[in-house]
């Protein structure tokens, strides 16, 4: 199952194409819309009589804060990415990410589709955009929550209850995916490092993610790789005898 973002802006014949349809793009970024209002609730100590609005809470971006919802990625780039995750938007959707984090999950997985002013997308152990995690698939938890940039959210399939393991971060403002996506979390430290990863569906030299963690853990930076290199061939190489 193609795990993707479609298009709210494209055509029903183009949902049908095997290969996903994209989000229209957006020349320039967009001013950050307001925290919106969440449809009215019963008021349980009115005894049901009231119902009262429900605020969405605004992100923290105190990385000092809350380190058990702040996701830290170290990328294969260099880069840490700090982002945090929102319960009170979607619960169901940041339990999936601490539970298959707490797994190693993510570790050495690629970001397998990233589209110049528009997102990064990974989370599938595959690499093909079509596998996930054994995990059951999660209920939408569509909000409110406008997807700006740096915006973390749930890819799925056309089904609305189909995500699972994948996940994108916004480059630029695509209101067009607003309640058509589950946006659980925001980056609040190194987008530039978000920015570095390379692009491509799929990149040549996809960009990993080396270690997923949860900034409680205080995991350290993982050691960069030395590059493989290969031995050279010497004259007694050649000459050796068979």
């Amino acid at each position: 199952m193609n795990k993707t973002i479609l298009s709210l802006a494209a055509s029903i014949s183009l949902l049908a194409v095997p290969q996903s349809a994209v989000a229209q793009d957006a020349d320039a970024p967009a001013p950050e819309a307001p925290v919106p209002e969440a449809p009215a609730v019963d008021d349980p100590s009115a005894g049901n009589a009231v119902q009262a609005p429900r605020r969405y809470v605004p992100v923290n971006f105190n990385v000092a804060e809350d380190p058990e919802n702040i996701w830290v990625l170290d990328l294969s780039n260099g880069e840490r990415v700090k982002i945090r995750l929102m319960p009170e938007w979607a619960p169901a959707h940041v339990e999936r990410i601490k539970t298959l984090t707490a797994r190693n999950f993510y570790d050495g997985v690629i970001f397998h589709r990233v589209i110049d002013g528009f997102m990064a997308q990974g989370g599938d152990p595959t690499g093909t955009g079509q596998g996930g995690s054994a995990l059951p698939d999660l209920a939408e938890e569509f909000n409110p929550m406008p997807h700006v940039r740096g915006s973390l959210a749930m890819a799925r399939a056309a089904e609305e209850d189909s995500a699972n393991s994948q996940f994108f971060i916004v480059f630029y403002p695509r209101f067009s995916l607003d309640k058509r996506y589950t946006n659980f979390g925001r980056v609040i430290s190194n987008m530039a490092g978000v920015d570095a990863i390379n692009r491509g569906e799929p990149p040549l030299e996809p960009t990993r993610i080396i270690q997923a963690s949860m900034a409680s853990e205080n995991a350290p930076v993982p050691a960069p790789v030395a590059p493989q290199v290969e031995e050279e061939i010497t004259l007694d190489d050649l000459n050796a005898p068979l």
